[in-house]
C-alpha cells in the first residue's frame, strides 16, 4: 500500500502520462479538497495513492463518454463536450467578468466560426473580417470571442444590463487611470463603518465556525466519508445546523446586530442583510461620481457582480433565491456550516482586482474589429439605422459586405427568467426592465401556448434579422430543442436545417448532475 503513495507534483505528472492530457497539481489539489481521492499523511506532507487517483478517473473519466452516449444516443459529439478544458480555460479573460446563468462556453462559439480546416468542416462558416450576429447577445461570448478571432460583430439584446456587460467587456480602458479609481474605491469601501460591532461579531463568528466545522465537518474527510456513503448527510446535517443555530443566535444578540432591513419593498430590500445594503448605497455614490465614463461602467458592473455574491442567500440556491437566508445553515455546496455575508468589502476588492487583471489580460489579445452593441428587440430592431448612428466605420463595412451569419443561443423555453436573474442590478442601476419582451421566459412555463409564442417569437428574430445578412449567410443556434419546435422555426423563417451537432453539456451548475445535451442547429436560406 505505502508504495503507492505519492506527493501532490507527482500524481499530477503521473495522472498526465495516464490521460495523455496536461493534469496540475491543482487538479490533484480539487479532487482531494472535495473528497473525491482520500489524503494521506500529515507532518510529512500531503500525499495520494495512486491506485485511489486510477479508479476515480476509470470511474469519471473512461465512462463518462460511454455512459452518457447510452442514456442520450450514440449521436453525441463528444468533441463538443470539451471535457479536456479546465475551468480557467472556459472562464478566460474577460468571460468571467460577471455571472450569467445559460451562457456557452467561448469555446464552443470558437469551435464553429473559427477559419480552420478538417475533416469535419472546410471554412464554410466564418472569417477574418466578416461581421458576425448574435441577436441574444446575452453576456457578449460571441462578441467577445469573435473580437479575438479578428470579426467584427453586433449583439442586440432586450436586457439593459446585458448589454452594459458586453461593452464593459469590450470596450478599450486607460489602464492607469482605471487602477488608480480602483484603489481609491476599494479605500472608500474598506474604510466605511456604518457599524462599529460588526467587524467585531464577524471576527468571533468566524472563529466559533472553524472550531465546529473542525470538529463535525472536518476536510477533507468528511466529504470523502460522504462520497463513499459512510455518513447520512441529511440527518447528520440537521443536527448540526441547529446545535451551531444557538450559537449564531447568541452572537447576534450579544452584539446587537440587525439582519432585517426597514422596508420590503425592493430586491435590495429583501435580500441584502441591513449593513450590506447600506454599504452598496455607499459605494454606488462614489461610483456615481466618476468622471471616465469606461471607468464608471466596468466599477459599475464589479459593485455588480458584487452584490450578486452578497445576497442574503445560500450557496446552492445562488441561482434560484428560494429565501432570504439570515442565518448560518448547513451549505449542500461546501459540506460544512456556512454564514450569510454581512459585508461587502472583501468581495468588491476581490473582484475590483480580478476584473482589472482580466480586462489586462483580454487587452493583449485584442483585435481592432469593430463592434456594436444595441439594447432592443431582435424582432424589430432596425440594424442598419442603429450601426448609422452608431459606428459609422462598422456602418461603411456593412454597406459593402454585410452581416456573414448568425451565431446565437436563443433562450430555451420556460427555463430562465434574464430581468429576474439580475433585478439586483435593475434595482440599483435604474434600468427600465423590459420582463415582457423576452421570449420564452421562465414565467410564462412550458405549455402549449408557451411553446407556440416562442416558436413566432424566434420567427420573427430570424425573418428580421436575414435582412442585414449577407445572400451567403451561416444561421448557427445553440439550442435545448426537448420539444423539437426548430423544424418549425425554420420553415415559419423560410429557412433549411442543414445539419445538426448534438454537444453534451458538462459542468453545470445546478446540483441535478444528469446527462444533458443540447443541439447547434446549422440553417442556411432555403
Amino acid at each position: 500500500m505505502s508504495q503507492n503513495l505519492v506527493s501532490i507534483n507527482e500524481a499530477s505528472k503521473w495522472a498526465s502520462e495516464y490521460l495523455s492530457r496536461d493534469i496540475t497539481s491543482s487538479n490533484i489539489s480539487y479532487l482531494i479538497q472535495y473528497g473525491k481521492i482520500k489524503k494521506h499523511g500529515d507532518n510529512g506532507g500531503t500525499l495520494v495513492n495512486i491506485e485511489d487517483l486510477k479508479g476515480y478517473y476509470k470511474s469519471f473519466n473512461g465512462f463518462r463518454e460511454i455512459n452518457w452516449k447510452k442514456k442520450l444516443g450514440q449521436d453525441l459529439n463528444w468533441e463538443l463536450s470539451f471535457d479536456h478544458l479546465r475551468e480557467k480555460d472556459t472562464t478566460k479573460h474577460v468571460h468571467r467578468l460577471h455571472p450569467y446563468k445559460g451562457k456557452f462556453i467561448p469555446q464552443l462559439v470558437g469551435y464553429f466560426i473559427d477559419d480552420h480546416t478538417d475533416n469535419f468542416k472546410k471554412k464554410i462558416y466564418f472569417s477574418k473580417g466578416d461581421i458576425i450576429l448574435d441577436p441574444f447577445a446575452g453576456s457578449g461570448t460571441t462578441l467577445v470571442q469573435g473580437n479575438e478571432l479578428g470579426m467584427h460583430s453586433v449583439g442586440v439584446d432586450i436586457s439593459r444590463f446585458n448589454s452594459l456587460i458586453t461593452e464593459v467587456k469590450l470596450n478599450d480602458y486607460d489602464f492607469n487611470s482605471l487602477e488608480k479609481e480602483i484603489e481609491h474605491i476599494i479605500y472608500r469601501i474598506t474604510t466605511f463603518e456604518t457599524n462599529e460591532n460588526i467587524n467585531n461579531f464577524e471576527r468571533e463568528l468566524y472563529n466559533k465556525l472553524y472550531e465546529f466545522n473542525s470538529r463535525f465537518f472536518p476536510s477533507p474527510k468528511f466529504k470523502y466519508d460522504l462520497n463513499k456513503g459512510v455518513i447520512n448527510e441529511n440527518k447528520y446535517a440537521r443536527i448540526n445546523e441547529h446545535e451551531f443555530l444557538n450559537i449564531y443566535n447568541n452572537l447576534v444578540k450579544k452584539y446587537n446586530i440587525k439582519l432585517k432591513q426597514q422596508f420590503d419593498k425592493s430586491f435590495l430590500d429583501k435580500w441584502y442583510i441591513k449593513n450590506v445594503r447600506d454599504e452598496i448605497d455607499f459605494a454606488f455614490s462614489l461610483v456615481k461620481k466618476i468622471k471616465n465614463r469606461n471607468n464608471r461602467r466596468i466599477i459599475a458592473v464589479v459593485l455588480s457582480r458584487t452584490i450578486r455574491s452578497c445576497r442574503a442567500t445560500t450557496h446552492s440556491d445562488l441561482a434560484t433565491l428560494i429565501e432570504p437566508q439570515l442565518a448560518t445553515y448547513y451549505c449542500y455546496k461546501h459540506k460544512k456550516i456556512c454564514k450569510p455575508l454581512f459585508s461587502i468589502k472583501y468581495w468588491f476588492a476581490r473582484y475590483a482586482n480580478d476584473t482589472l487583471s482580466r480586462l489586462q489580460e483580454f487587452k493583449k489579445i485584442k483585435t481592432n474589429a469593430r463592434f456594436s452593441v444595441i439594447s432592443s428587440d431582435s424582432r424589430t430592431v432596425n440594424i442598419e439605422e442603429e450601426l448609422k448612428k452608431r459606428d459609422k466605420h462598422l456602418y461603411e463595412i456593412f454597406k459593402k459586405q454585410k452581416i456573414s451569419g448568425i451565431f446565437t443561443s436563443p433562450p430555451y423555453v420556460g427555463q430562465i427568467d434574464y430581468h429576474e436573474q439580475h433585478a439586483y442590478a435593475y434595482d440599483l442601476f435604474g434600468f427600465k426592465r423590459k420582463d415582457e419582451l423576452e421570449i420564452g421566459p421562465l414565467y410564462k412555463g412550458q405549455g402549449e401556448e408557451a411553446k407556440k409564442s416562442y416558436i413566432e417569437g424566434i420567427s420573427e428574430v430570424l425573418l428580421n434579422c436575414k435582412k442585414y445578412l449577407a445572400d451567403d449567410f451561416n444561421i448557427l443556434l445553440v439550442a435545448n430543442d426537448k420539444y423539437n419546435l426548430y423544424p418549425r422555426i425554420a420553415e415559419k423563417s423560410g429557412l433549411k436545417i442543414i445539419n445538426t451537432f448534438k454537444r453534451p453539456v458538462l459542468n453545470r451548475t445546478e446540483r441535478d448532475k444528469s446527462p444533458y445535451s443540447e443541439i447547434i442547429f446549422h440553417f442556411k436560406k432555403k
